[in-house]
């Protein structure tokens, strides 16, 4: 099973509309669940604070836990798909975590098994989920070794 722990409601439809597709594409290959935790809007040390507060409430501490850091290391679909693949045979649940618009508290930072990047650039979060799950079903046809456009 893998759980997507995000932080910040999708407003935009076109956004939404992408998302739920590849949600239904990944739905062939595993059961996923997206958690979507409402943002807040204080100082930026508060904000961290309360959104890792929301996140440790949602968090299975026996998943292999990723966060999507803009520090963390960067790979290929290839790459990834092989992490998803080797996370899968050693753990039954995989967590991804996409902080807010601030990123992620060090408290959750610290619990993560992998630090992934997407890239040193910064992208809008809402986005940046609709990305994320692409490369995620991306994965999965890799995996599969199936077909897909490049």
């Amino acid at each position: 099973m893998i759980t997507l722990i995000t932080i910040g409601k999708i407003k935009e439809k076109y956004i939404t509309e992408g998302i739920e597709d590849y949600l239904k594409r990944l739905s062939k290959y595993t059961k996923i669940e997206l958690i979507e935790l409402e943002d807040e809007s204080f100082d930026k040390t508060k904000t961290l604070k309360k959104e890792a507060e929301k996140i440790l409430k949602r968090l299975n501490k026996k998943s292999y836990i990723i966060t999507l850091e803009i520090e963390g290391k960067e790979l290929s679909s290839i790459e990834l798909s092989n992490l998803i693949d080797n996370s899968i045979n050693n753990y039954t649940d995989i967590t991804f975590i996409i902080g807010g618009s601030y990123g992620l508290d060090d408290s959750i930072k610290e619990l993560s098994n992998y630090k992934l990047s997407f890239s040193k650039m910064t992208f809008p979060h809402q986005l940046f989920r609709l990305l994320f799950l692409e490369q995620l079903y991306r994965s999965f046809k890799i995996l599969n070794n199936e077909q897909y456009h490049k």
